[in-house]
């Protein structure tokens, strides 16, 4: 696998962090990039494996929504727990430049400028759940609230009903 071993930007600062994580390798593919494959591919319920959107703001501007792989982001919400009237997706051609991460690779850890981060409220039923190393192909299971508190994130209602 190409990315076994291989040191992301996210892991080189949770370690720099001093907190602890475990890299979840497996094969991806460019046909079929959705949170719930990674999930089947990794042995987790979908529940544990948190997919990172990001959206912008009318009044805060860049914001990171992390939730369950087969949840929904529910917009108002989004919006109204970010301190904004809406928020929109930003476009996948838009990623890379603002966060540093491709799709299916995107991370709450590490990207180029740090951005408010939200996680769905439904983190705390889990002591550990994963998040995207960085790249295609490497979730990193780590702590729920060590992951939280490290990137300054907030929990809440994101997904829809």
């Amino acid at each position: 696998m190409e990315n076994k071993g291989v040191k992301t930007n996210a892991m080189r600062m949770l370690d720099s962090g001093n907190i602890s994580y475990k890299p979840l390798y497996y094969e991806w593919s460019e046909d079929d990039l959705s949170g719930t494959k990674v999930a089947e591919e990794i042995g987790l319920p979908c529940e544990m494996v948190f997919k990172t959107l990001v959206a912008k703001g009318d009044k805060t501007g860049f914001c990171v929504f992390c939730i369950p792989t087969d949840c929904e982001l529910d917009l108002k919400k989004a919006a109204k727990h970010s301190g904004n009237k809406r928020v929109e997706l930003l476009p996948v051609k838009e990623l890379l430049g603002v966060t540093g991460y491709i799709r299916g690779g995107c991370s709450p850890v590490g990207m180029k400028k740090s951005f408010p981060t939200y996680f769905d409220e439904t983190c705390i039923v889990f002591d550990e759940i994963t998040v995207s190393a960085g790249v295609r192909g490497c979730q990193l299971l780590i702590n729920t609230e060590k992951l939280v508190e490290f990137v300054g994130g907030v929990k809440c209602p994101l997904t829809m009903e």
